[in-house]
């Protein structure tokens, strides 16, 4: 499988596209103004042991409390929680037992706790945490209170899982746990104990910065989703790495010289007049992410729709009715709405419980030939799931782990003229459509100065609020930009007009 990694940054986000196969199947987007919680340690304060749900709210530092479940306590609260607790000597099966006689009897209200960030905060719901800390490294992620190796599922070979347990055994540092990754597949001593150095090193500096510091404080910030992403996904795997930014190109090359010299070769520097995702085709792709309706081959198509508790994926066969045989038309159809509703799963990084709606078969070896090909679509996905095989009804239940808000969410806003059953495009999304609409142009070089038409509050958006990116778009493009703010104009929506001749322009360089 042939597999790219785009990276496009502008001032205000930056989006990372995995490809595979030509076709864009994972998108992270991280915007300036939206900051990113997953992985960050803090110290916190515990506000409220609640017995009856087994968990804890944790003070952080935020307006809402992190939540803390006690499936989520680390081993060395489980020890040293209060003096009723186990001491450090006592059997393994001691300590099982007073972590389950409940979370009351190993955290206190007021008690002081390092956590770290495992879930973003979704619609009403403040992040969720663990006392498990974990430091991730290029291939192994080190768990500190925990003396235990473990091996990714994904790497399938016994005889390499024994292979590697017993390469890092006498590396291991007294105290900590190991996780090998994926990546670790093949590598020897040398490598890992350059990885165990330098996540050991980020340890002692963090643990240093926790003892001192009062709590609730910020410990230690994930990488920013430029290096952290590169160091999830950039793996000997990926043909190649392309970035239009130069510094981030300067970031991810001396990511590489420190942790992967041989694939240093393999990121490139864009420099081309037209947009990086544009080039792709990936834009238009992007576009689709907020619809409601996928078409799919031959006319049949997907619905998704997205609530608080569910996603539930309809497959319609349209316009397609094959030709004779229908449980064959049904069955083909159902196979390519299988392709479709994972890479959409991924693509829109949708998480929680998902059922998808199948058209019913009554072959059972269809139905199972369905459910493995629905599986396989998912093996080069990196969130844990479970998938059920297909009902009786023609469903497939499955649930994917979700740590942050799915692209829906972040990347449109509740309607204000619908009272928030449906969602329309953010104002920050439109203005980094209307910039993306006048680097097209400059790549054409045919028009200089323009009229643009939006709607008074994304004018707003864009000019009062202190950044003036229409000012900024002029310098970097030597353009001029007339803003002509029309309340009538939803926010949806923009009009662009060459201003020498008043002649509407708006379709020439839309997706």
């Amino acid at each position: 499988m042939k597999k790219e990694l785009l990276v496009n940054s502008t001032e205000y986000e930056t989006r990372v596209a995995i490809i595979e196969d030509g076709r864009l199947v994972e998108l992270q987007v991280e915007r300036a103004d939206a900051d990113r919680m997953a992985g960050d340690i803090y110290k916190g304060v515990i506000k409220t042991v609640l017995p009856g749900m087994q968990a804890a709210f944790v003070d952080i530092g935020f307006e809402k409390a992190a939540y803390l479940h006690s499936s989520d306590v680390g081993k060395v609260y489980g020890r040293h929680g209060d003096s009723e607790s186990v001491d450090e000597e006592a059997p393994a099966e001691i300590v099982r037992k007073t972590r389950r006689a409940g979370i009351e009897t190993v955290l206190k209200r007021g008690q002081e706790v390092l956590v770290q960030v495992i879930k973003e905060p979704i619609s009403t719901k403040g992040p969720r945490v663990a006392t498990e800390i974990s430091i991730p490294g290029r291939f192994m992620v080190l768990i500190p209170d925990d003396d235990h190796i473990r091996v990714s599922k994904r790497i399938s070979n016994w005889a390499e899982k024994k292979r590697l347990r017993k390469a890092v055994a006498p590396l291991r540092p007294e105290g900590f746990g190991l996780i090998l990754r994926t990546e670790a597949e093949g590598k020897g001593e040398r490598e890992f104990a350059a990885d165990i150095k330098r996540v050991m090193k980020l340890w002692v500096r963090l643990k240093k910065k926790a003892d001192v510091s009062k709590a609730p404080a910020l410990i230690h910030k994930e990488a920013e989703v430029t290096v952290s992403r590169i160091r999830d996904i950039f793996t000997d795997d990926v043909r190649k790495l392309i970035v239009d930014n130069r510094d981030d190109y300067k970031k991810i090359i001396s990511y590489a010289r420190q942790v992967a010299p041989h694939l240093k070769n393999r990121v490139e520097l864009y420099k081309g007049e037209l947009p990086l995702f544009d080039l792709y085709n990936i834009e238009p792709e992007i576009e689709k992410m907020l619809e409601r309706k996928v078409w799919i081959k031959k006319g049949a198509y997907l619905i998704i729709d997205q609530t608080e508790a569910m996603v539930t994926i309809d497959i319609n066969t349209g316009r397609f009715v094959g030709r004779r045989d229908q449980e064959k038309t049904i069955f083909e159809t159902n196979i390519q709405a299988a392709r479709e509703a994972a890479r959409q799963i991924r693509l829109r990084d949708i998480g929680g419980l998902i059922v998808c709606d199948f058209i019913d078969m009554y072959n059972r070896d269809n139905r199972r030939k369905l459910y493995e090909e629905f599986k396989r679509c998912f093996e080069l996905d990196r969130a844990k799931r479970a998938i059920n095989p297909v009902t009786d009804f023609g469903l497939i239940e499955m649930t994917r782990e979700r740590i942050r808000p799915s692209h829906m969410h972040q990347l449109s806003e509740p309607c204000p003229y619908c009272a928030g059953r449906g969602r329309i495009i953010s104002k920050e999304n439109m203005a980094t459509k209307v910039e993306r609409w006048f680097k097209r142009a400059k790549a054409d070089r045919e028009f200089t100065s323009y009229h643009l038409v939006i709607n008074p509050e994304l004018a707003e958006s864009m000019i009062d609020n202190g950044t003036d990116r229409v000012a900024r778009l002029m310098k970097a493009h030597r353009f001029k930009i007339n803003v002509v703010r029309d309340a009538t104009m939803p926010i949806p929506e923009y009009k662009i007009y060459d201003a020498g001749t008043n002649e509407e322009i708006t379709e020439r360089y839309l997706v």
